[in-house]
């Protein structure tokens, strides 16, 4: 017997059901990691909303990159968690379409978002007397809103064009929640258009950006080698190098997530899942803490402040 969008009323998530005899551990673990995640991209907000110095077009960017990364691992962290604490893996149709929609609008602005701070990184370093004119805190504010709107109108497309396909009954998603690309391949329906304008944003936007990315940073490193100044040098090496490796940790583990779909029915592919969908946002501010001199030091005077108050 064949679902469709009117009858099917649920699914099946496979989650971790491999972990059900240390579910409570492995619960607690992902809460923890949740919260620190939480706690650690709100510092960040923070940090930049409230120390004037920082209120520059890159410590908006990463404001805007810990709000997303807030977003994104509360809807993976705390479903899953729920999951793995109850055992309960049925999930109803209208939450799987809503986690579908909200999680692609974060992920596809976060991978965005990092495209633009190596755009700023790029400008700053390598024209720096020009950085005012292209990198504005006005434009950055404008740019990112953009990013927001567009993916926000993106991925409202891709979730209604789901919403015409129909599902075998009962469907069994292999993975920790909804994801646009598991539903488009369980559906018992034509998917062609589906995956026409998956692919094809996909392709003219998400693997094209990494590779601007990566040519960007090329022409950043050249330019830091040329520095005379240690003291530039250094500080230029601090901010990118923290950039660079959140983009190399989100992009590489967003393409073996991806484009090697037919894992996430083994342990290991749901594994993958898990570091991508809530390791990487509690790393994220770890890497830009320890990595950026101008965090470190505004987090040490708020703290300092905080411990002289009366």
């Amino acid at each position: 017997m064949m679902g469709n969008q009117t009858s099917q009323s649920e699914f099946i998530l496979l989650g971790l059901s491999d972990f059900k005899d240390s579910s409570i551990p492995v619960s607690m673990l992902i809460l923890l990691i949740y919260v620190a995640t939480l706690a650690g991209n709100l510092i960040i907000i923070s940090l930049v909303a409230t120390e004037s110095h920082l209120q520059t077009p890159m410590y908006f960017f990463l404001s805007n990159l810990a709000s997303l990364d807030i977003f994104s691992s509360s809807i993976s962290a705390s479903h899953l968690s729920f999951d793995i604490f109850t055992g309960n893996r049925l999930i109803l149709y209208s939450t799987c379409i809503t986690q579908v929609f909200f999680f692609s609008w974060f992920v596809s602005t976060e991978s965005f978002m990092l495209e633009i701070m190596s755009y700023d990184r790029y400008v700053a370093i390598c024209h720096p007397l020009r950085y005012t004119t292209l990198m504005s805190f006005h434009l950055s504010v404008r740019l990112a809103f953009s990013l927001w709107v567009l993916n926000f109108v993106c991925c409202l497309v891709h979730t209604l064009c789901v919403l015409r396909l129909s599902f075998p009954d009962p469907t069994t998603i292999p993975g920790l929640f909804c994801e646009l690309y598991q539903l488009i391949q369980l559906s018992s329906s034509d998917t062609y258009l589906n995956y026409l304008l998956l692919y094809t944003e996909v392709s003219c936007f998400s693997v094209t950006g990494f590779f601007i990315t990566f040519l960007s940073y090329i022409y950043i490193f050249k330019t830091i080698l040329r520095m005379k100044m240690k003291d530039g040098r250094r500080k230029a090496y601090s901010t990118c190098s923290s950039h660079l490796a959140v983009v190399f940790i989100f992009y590489g583990t967003a393409f073996f997530n991806y484009l090697h779909p037919k894992t996430k029915d083994l342990l290991s592919g749901r594994l993958v899942s898990v570091f991508y969908t809530v390791f990487t946002p509690f790393l994220n501010p770890i890497i830009y803490s320890l990595r950026n001199t101008e965090l470190k030091s505004a987090l040490q005077k708020t703290l300092s402040r905080m411990g002289s108050a009366p």
